[in-house]
């Protein structure tokens, strides 16, 4: 995740100063439901006895039978009463609360008390069982709302919730028996509402159950809701014991992870793309009619780019640079965690949502089915409503104190850099966090985790808690909310939960507070992590800079200065040299310097320090405009700094063999291989290195330029992944030691680990090849080296970045290959071989008498 943009997260406004008039006109509004609720509720003596049930009738509008998806939404005017909170200066109109003058029908519930677990909506015994956990809150009311009503932002029935029948400890619970066809739900509380304490109750407002399995708002990706607007009203799906999804006896693959080579990938940017041709573009099942290439490629594990429900249009505002408008294309600023991304389903809100979970579901099994994992990248770092200033959406309305870290005076904390930071390491956050990973393992057959900004989740969570963290009071200053924990009571949670035990745990083990745990991340052994020393190492190595030789062998070794130490194993660490914030693969060796003008904030955003190079383009400055005064004197003018594709034919040629180099070591370094989505074909960005608003083709994976790759780089990295599972010795449970890998330089048994070095080279020996030589020059000069000595056995070529394809990877089906073998014969028959400069080679020991 980047942590270095400017206002990624949209600070909207809530309206605070409009709590009396809508508290006041939403009473007014709903008195005779909640009279009705509450005279019924006396009259029959509602008691904690399960067996004695009580009827409530309400008024509502026309219940509307089972809708058809669309894509658009026309709301009917009808004779109502509005009111219309602006937003302030920001242009978002928040949901208006409506009341119809139609005569109402009336629909019929069975209400029973309820049981305080599990939390959530979760049918049973021919109804539906809520809970949900407010501490603060003195009153809570639950809104049932119709699909046709959601879209005129109406709730269609309200349930006051008893305090002393439906409450047990801090959790509001209650069971309903009764028609649920194309239902849906929220929740309203009130209390106190004073952001100085930490507290913002609102009873004005519908709020998302955190446990919501499934949340229906506007359909189509992009699209505005009703009257232009961003954040119409959300609902939660109904959940039924109807739900059932056809696995075809999928079991997990259970990997090693030593085994994974993973693939970072967006599902709507994979397929969104018109050259995809897929028959549905930018979803779940369109990444489906996709998986064939990634088996192709030789990928066995996919880590998907945030896929809970968040609000793209969060951050929705005109780019007068690309003409188009931006919006929250990664995803990072979830709404919900248990509900999957509605908009990335091509099924909508079909079914209220049941048939994207199921579209997910397919997905996940048909990767399966093709041996291949699926990993999901969640974000329990922060969440979509933001500071003070932000929305009230879920948590914020349900107990802000709890669910997020707080200063003593209700400041938010932002180690996220997003406005807020969740409070893991309190007891309820963390029981909500583990439930809700339980929840994507048992009922979607995932695979495993990345945490974004992981050490967020190793923080102290805020002094609300120290009694339940603690166990004693804190007197003083002695924890500050924030302190990084050695035994995080979340991380050791999950580390030893039975069910999540067994999946992959991957870390990125920093956050925007400073705080960096690359190599020490709290592991129990289980955890593995971004390694984004290895990335920085290798950049600057590869690209030619002097003294990083010896950091560059250790980066080979699977980092060991990192990790040994530990007692943890090389596939710890997560090897990685592009992912979806920063240079792609193609930019990395196209550009020294970022180019994010496209993004409309004047080029500031981003990271500066990208340890890139251009490979020696000359970059020229071009006026694009000047103002002229009186025909003579230029007042204001501005420049372009150009580099970029247009460049000489040497130039091309070294960047392609850079990519070959970067791609090689990523696949024989001990660990675990990542590779960024497009990487496999060079996709550019045009240098941009954050592009985290745009839904176009600066993030689309452009199947085309796929295509034109196939016979070149594609080739090499389909290639490059076979020799890597081929080969035991390039994914080894622990670390080499001498026994196995030997290191060289110009000459054999002689490394050179000065300062001024850019060569290193190794030998491995290998259960299936026997012997290999791996070596990597990245001098500016071309050097001959002296190969090792092994009597019976002769050096044949397997892979040199410095040929053109075909012939940088001689594959056993290349045309003439041996014809190519013999062109280097008069070097290896004097134990020799030639490298030019910036490039890499892998050679195979074979017997002297073998073909």
């Amino acid at each position: 995740m980047s942590i270095s943009f400017n206002s990624i997260r949209s600070l909207i406004p809530t309206y605070y100063n409009y709590k009396p008039l809508y508290s006041s006109i939403n009473q007014s509004i709903n008195m005779d439901l909640a009279t009705a609720a509450a005279a019924a509720a006396a009259a029959s003596s509602f008691t904690h006895c399960s067996s004695s049930s009580l009827f409530f009738s309400f008024n509502h509008p026309h219940s509307s039978p089972k809708r058809t998806p669309s894509r658009s939404v026309n709301i009917e005017r009808m004779e109502k009463f509005v009111v219309n909170a602006s937003a302030g200066d920001r242009g978002v109109e928040l949901p208006v609360v409506e009341v119809d003058k139609e005569k109402p029908k009336r629909r019929r519930f069975q209400a029973f008390q309820g049981y305080p677990t599990p939390f959530g909506a979760t049918p049973s015994d021919g109804g539906v069982n809520f809970a949900i956990f407010s501490g603060n809150a003195i009153s809570a009311t639950l809104c049932l709302i119709t699909l046709s009503d959601l879209e005129k932002n109406r709730v269609t029935e309200q349930i006051a919730l008893n305090p002393l029948t439906n409450k047990t400890g801090d959790v509001w619970h209650i069971f309903l028996k009764g028609d649920f066809q194309d239902m849906l739900y929220g929740y309203k509380f009130d209390g106190n509402f004073a952001p100085e304490e930490g507290q913002y109750y609102d009873a004005s407002q519908i709020l998302l159950d955190p446990y919501a399995k499934a949340v229906i708002s506007r359909e189509g990706f992009g699209v505005l809701g009703p009257d232009g607007n961003c954040w119409p009203q959300m609902a939660c799906m109904v959940p039924s014991s109807d739900d059932k999804f056809d696995w075809e006896g999928d079991l997990p693959l259970n990997y090693p992870q030593k085994d994974l080579i993973i693939y970072e990938m967006h599902v709507r940017g994979f397929t969104r793309h018109e050259s995809s041709k897929t028959r549905f573009p930018g979803t779940y099942l369109g990444v489906v009619e996709k998986l064939d290439h990634l088996k192709e490629l030789g990928v066995n594990c996919i880590e998907l780019m945030p896929c809970h429900e968040f609000n793209e249009l969060e951050n929705y505002s005109y780019n007068s640079i690309l003409g188009d408008y931006k919006v929250n294309f990664w995803g990072y600023s979830s709404i919900s965690y248990f509900s999957p991304m509605i908009r990335y389903s091509a099924a909508g809100n079909s079914n209220c949502g049941c048939d994207a979970i199921n579209e997910v579901k397919v997905l996940i099994r048909e990767a399966h089915k093709r041996g291949i994992e699926v990993l999901m990248d969640v974000v329990f770092n922060h969440t979509a409503e933001g500071n003070e200033n932000g929305p009230i959406l879920s948590f914020r309305g349900v107990d802000n104190s709890v669910y997020y870290m707080l200063a003593p005076k209700g400041e938010f904390y932002n180690y996220s850099g997003c406005g807020n930071t969740f409070n893991c390491n309190h007891p309820v956050v963390r029981k909500f966090i583990l439930d809700c990973l339980r929840y994507w393992v048992t009922e979607f057959h995932v695979d495993g985790f990345r945490f974004d900004l992981a050490s967020i989740l190793t923080r102290g969570s805020s002094l609300w808690d120290a009694v339940n963290v603690y166990g004693k009071t804190i007197k003083g200053d002695l924890l500050t909310t924030g302190t990084p924990l050695s035994c995080p009571p979340l991380i050791d949670m999950m580390s030893n939960d039975p069910i999540l035990r067994g999946v992959k745990l991957i870390a990125e083990a920093w956050d925007a507070g400073g705080l960096y745990q690359v190599g020490t991340f709290p592991h129990w052994g289980l955890w593995s992590e971004w390694n984004g020393k290895y990335r920085d190492i290798v950049r600057q190595f590869i690209k030619g800079t002097d003294g990083f030789s010896g950091a560059f062998a250790e980066c080979l070794c699977g980092s060991p200065n990192l990790y040994q130490e530990g007692a943890r194993k090389p596939w710890n660490s997560i090897n990685f040299l592009c992912a979806h914030d920063g240079f792609t693969l193609a930019d990395l060796v196209t550009y020294n310097d970022k180019h994010n003008l496209a993004n409309g904030e004047d080029n500031n955003d981003g990271e500066n320090h990208n340890n890139s190079w251009n490979c020696g383009q000359v970059i020229t400055w071009h006026r694009l405009y000047g103002l002229v005064i009186s025909g003579a004197e230029i007042v204001s003018e501005l420049w372009l700094r150009y580099e970029g594709e247009f460049a000489s034919t040497s130039v091309k040629k070294l960047r392609k063999r850079q990519m070959r180099n970067f791609f090689l070591c990523l696949m024989v370094s001990q660990g675990v291989p990542m590779i960024y989505m497009g990487d496999e074909y060079g996709h550019t960005k045009g240098g941009n290195n954050n592009t985290y608003c745009h839904d176009n083709y600066i993030n689309y994976f452009q199947w085309d330029k796929k295509e034109e790759s196939s016979s070149d780089f594609f080739r090499f990295c389909c290639l490059m992944t076979k020799l890597r599972k081929e080969c035991e010795s390039l994914g080894l449970n622990d670390f080499p030691t001498a026994e196995r890998l030997q290191w060289h330089g110009h000459l054999p048994g002689r490394p050179d680990w000065s300062d001024t070095s850019r060569f290193v080279a190794f030998t491995l020996i290998d259960s299936v090849k026997q012997e290999i030589y791996i070596a990597f020059n990245t001098s500016h000069l071309p050097v001959t080296i002296s190969l090792p000595e092994r009597p019976g056995y002769r050096w044949e070529p397997l892979v040199d970045t410095s040929k053109p394809a075909p012939y940088d990877f001689l594959s056993d089906d290349l045309p003439q290959r041996d014809i190519v073998i013999k062109q280097y014969s008069h070097f290896l028959d004097a134990n020799l071989y030639p490298m030019l400069s910036y490039s890499s080679i892998i050679l195979v020991l074979k017997p002297e008498d073998s073909p």
